[in-house]
């Protein structure tokens, strides 16, 4: 706060001389400037009532009896206490040697006698003026020093802080936010450091390992993302608990994990922690309300020297991965070469689908469904097929997966309807007696959750002018399970057009019984794994007969795929079985074959074992295929 001249009126003067007549005269002078006065006639007198009630000012005489002026300068200035208070000095000595002793003493003025009063009041406030601004500047100095103070502590607490957020940020950019676990950018930079050591020392050995969750998405869509990031913390918790605190364990997306092995002596050491984690992570979950069981798919990469970057040990361990996946999910896979040839393969296979799209190098065969209970064609199953004009027909089991991977999965999809309902529009045209023929169209989860798929079912079916009853739609059990109310929206949608749905390949997904009566579905295909067997098995055969038994019980209609003998056939007729479709009526027929067979109205047996078919069966028959497209 800064001091006001004005406050000077109100300082304390104590005044030292042995003559009365001066203390009365420089007393009443200075009281009526508003100072308060007090007089000393002694050093003595002085140095007691300065040291009681310390003084602004002080003027002192320096010839007294007994103590003079100087001395008694001497004494305030060697206090401590006093030491600061400044004097002016009175003497009838006017000479150049009183004056210097006396400046030389602390003094800080030097009035002569006799007094002249204007002189006296204008020396005494000049000086309280100087020391009123040595006070302020000491205050000032003062407030300054405690502003620096407060603001180094400031700064010292927001550089903590700081140094806090960026430990977090660094920390943060380097993890993942979910589990807590290294993240991709951290895990490449410790598997490169790991390659770097092994290239300098012979002696250690690394390993990687790719973990995928199978089945997470279907997980993550039934029950909702809240219980799929629990998953993900618990799986992450136990993954953890399989290795030791020196190996690294990292999420790097999704339902990915990356392990880091160090310091291993052999690939024992690798497959033993492999296993460790299949079997850890087969043990239900308990999350929430729900039991969940899940396994893990591992691709493992040793590491080796003709390694450059990190980035080709996760390549080749994701590739590795991918071969567990497709060996049946729920394992371990060791990479070799050969997976890498087959992964460029794939590569090169995803470039020409692109190519075959635009080339229309797909087509269609169509296998015959039949009524069991006439022995009557009912209709076909629309089956793709990729005619490579290098590397000849390609399976659907090679390409479709790589059609939803990039989402051309789409304009297949779109397609093969469209063809589909083209070709029976054209069958129902030239044989109106096989008005009832019915095409039945596989769809995958991608073309069913695409925005504008009922606008594409509408367009296809105006342009060929189909009836919606004369087409049937396939889909999966675990499409039922993803975002069960949008699917239950969809089709109920479907169902309005008079399209019946169907589920393919029953019995090898969820096969939950239970949820079967909350959809609008109109028929259950039972998967071939169980109609192929079900002569030599009973088991097979209780759950064929379950199946059917329950799907009449709910008004759904049964189509048995993968018929291949006549005591199969015998048998699902015996269990009221309606449909059927396999080859030992028929396989996948081309739109000409399939075409005699319509005009024909036979149905030609193929009968297992036999060495050569009938003229009819081979002419019907352009494809001999060994697989089907379900």
């Amino acid at each position: 706060m800064k001091l006001d001249l004005i406050d000077l009126y109100s300082h304390k003067i104590l005044i030292v001389d042995d003559v009365s007549d001066n203390l009365r005269l420089l007393s009443t002078t200075l009281s009526q400037q508003g100072y308060q006065v007090r007089c000393a006639k002694n050093g003595e007198m002085a140095l007691t009532g300065a040291d009681k009630d310390l003084p602004d000012l002080i003027l002192l005489d320096i010839n007294m009896p007994g103590m003079n002026g100087y001395e008694v300068c001497q004494r305030f200035k060697s206090n401590p206490k006093t030491a600061d208070i400044p004097i002016i000095f009175l003497s009838a000595q006017d000479d150049i040697g009183n004056k210097v002793q006396a400046f030389e003493l602390g003094g800080v003025d030097f009035i002569s006698k006799p007094f002249r009063i204007k002189e006296v009041v204008i020396r005494v406030k000049s000086q309280l003026t100087i020391q009123a601004a040595k006070a302020e500047i000491r205050y000032l100095n003062q407030e300054l020093e405690t502003r620096v103070k407060d603001r180094t502590l400031e700064l010292e607490t927001a550089n903590q802080k700081l140094a806090i957020i960026n430990k977090k940020l660094l920390y943060d950019a380097l993890h993942d936010e979910l589990t807590g676990l290294p993240n991709r950018s951290l895990f490449m930079k410790r598997v490169q450091k790991a390659l770097n050591k092994s290239k300098i020392d012979e002696n250690y050995k690394f390993a990687v390992l790719f973990i995928d969750l199978d089945r997470f998405k279907v997980i993550n869509d039934s029950l909702g993302h809240l219980i799929g990031d629990y998953l993900l913390i618990a799986c992450a918790k136990r993954l953890k608990k399989c290795i030791r605190v020196q190996d690294v364990i990292a999420r790097i997306g999704g339902d990915e994990f990356t392990i880091l092995l160090e310091n291993i002596k052999e690939s024992d050491n690798v497959i033993a922690v492999a296993d460790r984690i299949v079997a850890a992570c087969k043990k239900p979950f308990k999350l929430e309300s729900h039991l969940i069981t899940t396994t893990t798919s591992i691709g493992i990469v040793l590491g080796s020297t003709e390694y450059q970057q990190s980035s080709e040990l996760l390549r080749d361990a994701d590739t590795a991965m991918y071969q567990a996946k497709g060996q049946g999910k729920a394992r371990y896979a060791i990479f070799n070469e050969q997976m890498h040839i087959r992964a460029i393969q794939r590569l090169e296979l995803e470039n020409d689908f692109r190519k075959a799209l635009k080339a229309k190098e797909f087509g269609l065969f169509y296998q015959p469904i039949i009524c069991l209970t006439t022995g009557k064609l009912a209709g076909f199953e629309a089956l793709v097929r990729w005619h490579h004009p290098v590397k000849g027909l390609i399976n659907p089991d090679d390409f479709i997966p790589i059609a939803e991977e990039t989402g051309l999965i789409i304009p297949l999809g779109e397609w093969i309807l469209n063809q589909a309902c083209y070709q029976l529009s054209i069958w129902h045209n030239k044989f109106p007696d096989c008005h009832k023929l019915t095409i039945s169209i596989n769809l995958t989860v991608n073309q069913l959750k695409h925005p504008n798929f009922l606008l594409t079912i509408d367009k296809i079916l105006a342009q060929n002018k189909m009836p919606g009853h004369s087409i049937k739609l396939e889909i999966t059990e675990g499409m039922l399970m993803q975002d069960s109310d949008e699917i239950m929206h969809l089709l109920s949608q479907i169902k309005t057009r008079q399209i019946e749905l169907c589920i393919d390949d029953f019995g090898k997904g969820f096969s939950s019984l239970s949820y079967l009566p909350q959809f609008p579905i109109d028929i259950l295909k039972i998967d071939r794994s169980f109609v192929s067997f079900m002569d030599d098995h009973e088991h097979n055969f209780e759950i064929v007969r379950t199946i059917i038994s329950l799907a009449h019980t709910l008004g759904i209609k049964v189509v048995s795929e993968g018929i291949e003998k006549k005591t199969q056939l015998e048998q699902l007729n015996a269990l009221g079985c309606e449909f059927g479709q396999g080859f030992l009526f028929s396989r996948p027929l081309n739109p000409e074959s399939a075409e005699l067979m319509i005009s024909s109205s036979k149905v030609p047996f193929e009968l297992e074992h036999s060495e050569s078919r009938s003229p009819k069966a081979i002419n019907l028959t352009q494809s001999r295929e060994n697989e089907e497209l379900d």
